[in-house]
């Protein structure tokens, strides 16, 4: 199986001394993403307050080949220590957007939470996609689940 090439663009005044997005060890499913802070930034770094959301700019433009996305996701060290998360977990970036990628962060801890320029805020996932078609029916096939929404299968 060929992986998929993600083609990646600096953007003028990112510190391109910093990694891509890049796999920590052999075995890891996601690639950890940089914050690449602008140069006015990158002394003092970004602080979130508790339940501020903020979007950490990475410095780079991706190109997602057709029919994969790139989705975003927590780094579940920064979620533990400190409480930081995505608000929109997985985030998607899809094969068509062009634009800054930027990481979605929320602070769900009850401390601030400083982010320095380099570090480690997040990490993507290259997933295929299916685009589905969308049927109209007059009735649905049974099922033994049926109905049962929110909590219906059983206690966890």
């Amino acid at each position: 199986m060929t992986a998929p090439a993600i083609r990646v663009v600096w953007e003028d005044w990112a510190d391109r001394g910093l990694p891509l997005p890049r796999y920590e060890t052999a075995g890891a499913a996601g690639a950890d993403i940089r914050a690449n802070l602008p140069p006015d930034q990158r002394a003092a770094g970004i602080t979130l307050q508790p339940m501020q959301r903020v979007v950490v700019p990475t410095g780079i433009r991706v190109a997602i080949p057709v029919g994969y996305e790139m989705q975003i996701r927590p780094r579940s060290g920064l979620a533990l220590k400190h409480g930081l998360s995505l608000p929109n977990t997985p985030g998607t970036i899809d094969s068509d957007y062009r634009g800054p990628l930027g990481v979605l962060l929320v602070n769900l801890g009850t401390e601030a939470v400083t982010l320095n320029h380099g570090d480690r805020i997040a990490q993507c996932i290259i997933a295929p996609v299916v685009q589905a078609a969308y049927d109209v029916v007059d009735i649905l096939d049974e099922t033994t689940r049926g109905h049962g929404g929110f909590g219906s299968t059983g206690q966890s």
